[in-house]
């Protein structure tokens, strides 16, 4: 489970005339336990501070963050080590994700041993089952990013963040660099690992469709602020904000 409480974020913008910039403002919700809220909002709205304040990649200005019902808003970067394994992010740009240097494997067992559960021969046993779970053998295992698909990779960073057994987990866009054909199957695999591990998400996306095909509660975000969340088989019904009603309508136009 994640709540946040009033969660703040300014920075100053300009070099003379600094001017300051609301980039989270305020923002409230709660995601239940093995659920999916979707974050919806145009560029620049303030969807990727969000998810780096909650990360506690950066310090909020105010506001309370609770994990599983322990309050980590004053966690330093020393407390937050601990907990860091249960809070992962997939991002939009799987290639980004795994170095070019290293083989699958390697990408595969450092975050085990940067957070300390590194097991000779049972942690490569692991791998092996995770990479099944997402739909690989383990003959990637010894390739190079740049030698196999888009797809495959996200596969590979989607069995990356579940070694280390996360209740949490963040979704950039996770399939908008993605072939069509590809997108679909992707969101049937985090749809499945979800069921099978109880593992809360936030999906973020400019996607309304998307979100709404694998959200329980919709949050639309406009200028910092989350102006209304809707239950996605809501949404049409629900819609009392003119940005929401906007958003369905160029969607239903497009």
């Amino acid at each position: 489970m994640i709540k946040v409480i009033g969660l703040k974020k300014e920075f100053k913008n300009g070099i003379i005339n600094k001017q300051i910039v609301k980039a989270v403002d305020d923002v409230s919700f709660e995601i239940k336990e093995g659920k999916t809220l979707g974050l919806v909002g145009e560029s620049g709205c303030g969807k990727s501070t969000l998810s780096r304040l909650i990360l506690k990649l950066i310090k909020a200005d105010e506001g309370k963050i609770f994990l599983n019902g322990l309050d980590i808003s004053d966690y330093n970067f020393t407390s937050m080590r601990k907990l860091r394994s249960k809070m992962q992010i997939i991002f939009q740009h799987p290639d980004s994700s795994l170095s070019p240097k290293k083989t699958i494997y390697k990408s595969l067992i450092e975050p085990l041993k940067i957070h300390g559960l590194y097991k000779k021969g049972h942690s490569e046993d692991l791998i092996k089952q995770y990479l099944n779970i997402v739909g690989l053998s383990e003959e990637i295992l010894s390739r190079y990013p740049h030698q196999v698909s888009g797809g495959q990779i996200q596969r590979v960073v989607i069995a990356r963040a579940l070694l280390l057994q996360p209740t949490f987990v963040i979704l950039d866009e996770p399939t908008s660099m993605l072939d069509v054909s590809v997108q679909a199957q992707i969101i049937q695999l985090l749809k499945s690992i979800q069921n099978q591990f109880n593992i809360t998400y936030l999906f973020i996306s400019h996607d309304l469709d998307l979100v709404k095909a694998v959200s329980d509660e919709i949050a639309i975000m406009l200028n910092g602020k989350i102006v209304e969340i809707i239950k996605s088989d809501k949404l049409y019904i629900d819609a009392k904000h003119n940005y929401t009603k906007k958003l369905i309508k160029d969607f239903e136009e497009f």
